[in-house]
């Protein structure tokens, strides 16, 4: 060996010893804790909502506090993740440009948003309207973020021949977006999350005008984390979740989803409006949410045990008036609402804050609102604005309206005490839009006859304790009932509610004129199934004709414009009496109206009495199951008696 080399060899041996130290203490340590931010259901709401608590007048929510918080929680955790879980548009006037400028997604950009899963709102204006989203948002040069929703059944879709084609459209949509993929990777600060969504059962039953075919959430987690398990080599596993929560177990779809499918270790909860104080932890699963409309912001630490995570830290940042609102992002709110005004309420002849009516009073809070069976006058009156706004429209044509119906389901927002803008009448009905293409529900015109009224109630005081939005709120008409009697046999009186205020009974086989929103209109069509099949509604025309496209018995205005339902409450509102110059909201609006009225008696003639066909139904069954037990067992009496007396007669005589 030659000598000469073997310093140099022992110098070259202690450079590669020395980088080789050097790269291993330059090496990023792993990461003990991760930063995740989140919210969920925000259905575009941008603004601060006025609310009272403790007595006095606040502001909770929107974007520019929401993104004070955010970069305060980043300053600390700069590697922070951040999520949304579904439905963050339909509930402001933000929405009526969601199709032509993607003002969600944009904003959600403008805040640092990470990803986020498609709701069953986000297909409010049908596929079409999530399509011109899509590639409005991509046009639009901003920084978007993800959107995922991976458990759309494209094959079963598109070979739907009456499906296919707008499918297509929004498939390529999708793809232009960058939508296509099952999950994602986000690599932040040396961590890699695996991400990807799905929309749950109820939701998609929500979700009827939707275009699409939809595959089972938690098979389709399943095969999602297997892929993830595999190809991944994913630090964590996070569901974008829009599926909801619930106090029934069985009916709490992501703590099934969780139970189900334990590889995946954060489920952000979304569809619910659920507001988790601490999270839901299934197994290794973590399950958060942060309430709904930006009141809230979620924050989530987690730290490593073994291969999987624990929770660190959790906490609901309040989004109230203590924090500064981040001008640039209030600047580009402002810059929204000059479109909303110029391409949508222009036509109306209205503005953003243009006061509509003062009410010195509070309407029960939206979060609140229906928790319980009973009367709730903004609902009334909702209804009310209804058979208003009818009349106003047919002029001399007006054909009587019997009865008007608003239910909870539609119902999205409520009026705190002071001025009532048009931007609050329209987050109270902002939901869908008609075959004109322009955001908002038209009402429409239906004919039930009188004993389908008494169905009515009977679905508001039954069946909407088995599905909430159900709830009806009512003009027109007046009902007794008691929660004591059997299900679906409840309502004990009816009546029509005249309009001198006088009571009058109804009469079965009439037809009774019924006005309400053209998608609560077509649930009624539902209520058989709902029921089991013991209560059913045909909606008909003025001939008695079971009605077959519900757009066709759309009400317009003397425009000939669809008379929407948003229009109807904000021109009631409009015509009340003015107080130093301002309409007023009246006083009886403020309490009991007599429309639903409870009974809580136990005796045997309340409980008996007025029974309807359900009771004779179930009166029948008990007697078949009755006669079922009894008529066996006197049968067996009468055998074992015959063989007694046949072995007497049978045995010598003493």
């Amino acid at each position: 060996m030659n000598v000469l080399r073997r310093p140099t060899a022992v110098f070259l041996l202690l450079v590669l010893a020395a980088g080789f130290a050097l790269t291993v203490l330059s090496a990023p340590a792993p990461v003990d804790e991760i930063s995740i931010l989140f919210t969920n259901d925000m259905h575009s709401h941008f603004d601060p909502e006025r609310f009272f608590i403790d007595g006095r007048e606040a502001e909770r929510g929107g974007f520019a506090r929401l993104k004070t918080a955010v970069d305060s929680v980043l300053e600390l955790y700069p590697g922070t993740f951040i999520f949304d879980a579904g439905d963050f548009s339909m509930g402001t006037l933000y929405q009526t440009i969601f199709s032509t400028e993607a003002p969600e997604l944009r904003m959600m950009a403008r805040l640092g948003y990470d990803a986020t899963v498609l709701g069953n709102h986000e297909f409010d204006y049908r596929a079409p309207g999530l399509t011109d989203m899509l590639n409005s948002a991509v046009a639009s040069g901003d920084a978007l973020p993800a959107v995922m929703l991976a458990n759309i059944d494209w094959d079963a879709t598109l070979a739907d021949s009456a499906l296919a084609p707008e499918a297509l459209e929004l498939r390529s949509a999708m793809d232009n977006y960058g939508l296509g993929e099952s999950y994602i990777i986000i690599d932040r600060d040396g961590v890699r999350a695996a991400v990807f969504g799905i929309m749950g059962t109820e939701a998609v039953s929500y979700a009827p005008e939707s275009g699409l075919l939809f595959k089972d959430p938690i098979e389709t987690s399943k095969d999602i984390v297997a892929q993830i398990k595999i190809n991944a080599n994913a630090d964590l596993i996070i569901c974008l979740s829009h599926s909801g929560l619930d106090s029934n177990l069985s009916k709490s779809e992501d703590e099934l989803l969780a139970a189900a499918v334990p590889e995946i270790d954060v489920i952000i909860s979304g569809h619910s409006h659920s507001r988790l104080e601490e999270p839901i932890v299934i197994g290794n699963t973590i399950i958060v949410a942060s309430g709904e409309h930006t009141y809230n912001l979620g924050h989530l630490r987690l730290a490593r045990a073994g291969s999987r995570f624990s929770v660190s830290g959790y906490e609901l940042i309040l989004i109230r008036e203590n924090l500064p609102k981040n001008g640039k992002i209030e600047a580009d709110i402002q810059g929204f609402r000059d479109m909303v005004e110029k391409h949508y309420l222009s036509h109306f002849g209205y503005s953003f804050d243009q006061v509509l009516a003062y009410t010195p009073f509070s309407f029960t809070p939206i979060e609140r609102f229906g928790a319980v069976q009973g009367e709730e006058p903004l609902g009334h009156l909702i209804a009310d604005s209804y058979i208003a706004a009818v009349k106003e429209a047919e002029g001399a044509n007006y054909r009587q309206v019997d009865m008007a119906v608003a239910p909870l389901g539609v119902i999205r927002g409520s009026f705190p005490q002071g001025y009532i803008t048009v931007a609050d009448a329209f987050v109270v009905s902002s939901l869908g839009i008609g075959p004109d293409r322009v955001p908002g529900y038209p009402l429409v015109s239906i004919y039930l006859t009188g004993k389908e009224l008494q169905t009515v109630a009977e679905i508001d005081i039954s069946v909407s304790t088995l599905m909430s939005p159900a709830r009806l709120y009512i003009s027109g008409l007046s009902y007794t009932y008691n929660q004591n009697r059997l299900l679906l046999n409840r309502v004990t009186e009816t009546n029509i509610i005249q309009p001198d205020g006088n009571l009058s009974g109804i009469d079965n086989n009439k037809l009774y004129r019924v006005i309400g929103g053209l998608y609560s209109t077509q649930m009624l069509g539902t209520v058989e199934s709902q029921s089991f099949g013991l209560l059913k509604v045909t909606p008909k025309d003025a001939n008695g004709d079971p009605i077959v496209n519900f757009e066709d018995h759309i009400v317009y205005d003397k425009n000939g414009v669809e008379l929407k339902e948003w229009v109807a409450l904000a021109q009631f509102l409009e015509s009340f009496e003015s107080v130093d110059g301002t309409p007023r909201v009246p006083g009886h609006y403020n309490g009991f109206l007599g429309r639903k009225v409870e009974e809580t008696g136990r005796s045997p003639v309340a409980l008996l009495k007025s029974p309807n066909m359900i009771f004779f139904i179930a009166l029948g069954a008990v007697l078949l199951v009755l006669a079922i037990i009894t008529v066996p067992t006197i049968l067996i009496i009468r055998t074992v008696r015959r063989r007694k007396r046949l072995k007497h007669s049978s045995m010598p005589n003493g």
